[in-house]
C-alpha cells in the first residue's frame, strides 16, 4: 500500500483518508503472517488465580462460564506522543514537500489506530521551537481536533525554519511524567557538530522510562543514495539558503560515505539505547509504520 502524496490533497479529507489507510491495513494484516496482533480493544482479561476478585465480571460470568476481569483506563491504555519535524529539510523533495507531507500521513493514520484502540494520543510539530502542540487525550473529539490541526499543517505548510531536534527531545522528555511511547518523525539531519547533544536527548528520553520509535525519515533514492542525473544541479540547504553548483558523479562516493556514517552513527546508538529504529523511505509503503507500532504496542502490555 505505497502512498500517492498526490492523492492527498486530491482527497480533501486528511481524517478519511487516515482511516482508509488503516482499514485497508488491518484487512491485509489479518491476511499475513502478522494477524496474530491485535488490533481491537479488549475491556477484560482472564481472571489469574491468586488475585483479588473485586473486578471480576460476574455478568460475563454467567454468560460464559470463565472468570474475567474488567480492565480500567490506567491499566489498559496507553499514553503516546506523536513529535513531527516541521523544519526546512522536511521540506524536501521541493517539487511535493514529501517528507514532511509523508509524515502527517503516516501521524494520522497512527492517530486513528490508537483511537481504534482507545489509546490517548497527542501530537506537536517542532523545528527549533514546539510550534504547535495538543494534550494527550483519547476521547472522540480530541481525536477529531488532531486531525483538524494535521490537516491544517497539509493544507498551509510554512518551510524555511531551522531544527533543534536535541533542544525539543529535551523538553518532551522533561514534560511528559507518566510512561508513555514517544513516537518521531524525523530526517535527523542536525549539523555533524549536534550529533552528541542529539544522542544526548535520545538518552534522556530512555532515562525517563519511554518507549521510543524513531521514524527516520527520507527520501532514500536521492538522500541516501544520491541518485541525481549526470548533469549540472544547483544545491539548496534549506535551513540556511547555501546555494553549491556542481555535477553530482563528481561528489557522490564522498556524500555517500559521509551520510552513511551519520545514519550509521544513529542507527547504532539507538540499538545502544533500545530505541527502535525504523528507516521510513517516502517512497515506499506506509504499513511498516503501522506495524512498527503494532509491534511495540504489544511489547508494552
Amino acid at each position: 500500500m505505497p502512498i500517492d502524496l498526490g492523492i492527498v490533497k486530491q482527497y480533501g479529507n486528511l481524517e478519511l483518508l487516515a482511516k482508509q489507510m488503516v482499514e485497508g491495513f488491518i484487512t491485509g494484516l489479518h491476511k499475513s503472517p502478522y494477524h496474530g496482533f491485535s488490533v481491537e480493544f479488549a475491556e477484560h482479561r482472564l481472571y489469574n488465580t491468586g488475585e483479588g476478585t473485586r473486578h471480576i465480571d460476574w455478568k460475563v460470568f454467567a454468560k460464559t462460564d470463565r472468570l474475567y476481569t474488567k480492565r480500567y483506563e490506567e491499566e489498559t491504555n496507553l499514553r503516546c506522543q506523536i513529535l513531527i519535524d516541521n523544519s526546512s529539510s522536511m521540506y524536501y523533495p521541493e517539487k511535493d514537500w514529501g517528507k514532511i507531507r509523508f509524515s502527517i500521513v503516516a501521524a494520522a493514520c497512527l492517530a486513528y489506530m490508537l483511537q481504534r484502540q482507545r489509546d490517548a494520543v497527542g501530537v506537536a510539530a517542532f523545528s527549533d521551537t514546539i510550534e504547535w502542540e495538543t494534550p494527550i487525550k483519547s476521547t472522540p473529539t480530541h481525536i477529531h481536533n488532531v486531525f483538524l490541526r494535521l490537516q491544517q499543517m497539509l493544507d498551509q505548510p510554512v518551510p524555511n525554519k531551522k531544527t533543534d531536534a536535541a533542544k525539543i527531545i529535551h523538553q518532551v522528555a522533561d514534560k511528559i511524567h507518566r510512561r508513555s511511547l514517544i513516537i518521531i518523525f524525523s530526517d535527523m539531519l542536525e549539523n555533524s557538530e549536534h550529533q552528541q547533544e542529539l544522542f544526548s536527548a535520545l538518552q534522556h528520553l530512555k532515562h525517563n522510562r519511554h518507549e521510543v520509535l524513531l521514524f527516520h525519515t527520507i527520501d532514500k533514492k536521492t538522500e541516501d543514495a544520491f541518485e541525481f542525473a549526470d548533469r549540472p544541479y544547483i544545491f539548496v540547504d534549506l535551513e540556511s539558503g547555501e546555494r553549491v553548483k556542481l555535477q553530482p558523479s563528481q561528489v557522490r562516493e564522498y556524500y555517500r560515505e559521509q551520510i552513511a556514517r551519520q545514519f550509521q552513527d544513529l542507527k547504532l546508538k539507538c540499538g545502544q539505547y533500545k530505541i527502535d529504529f525504523i528507516e521510513a523511505d517516502i517512497a515506499q509503503s506506509i504499513d511498516q509504520i503501522l506495524l512498527a507500532y503494532l509491534i511495540k504496542r504489544a511489547k508494552m502490555k
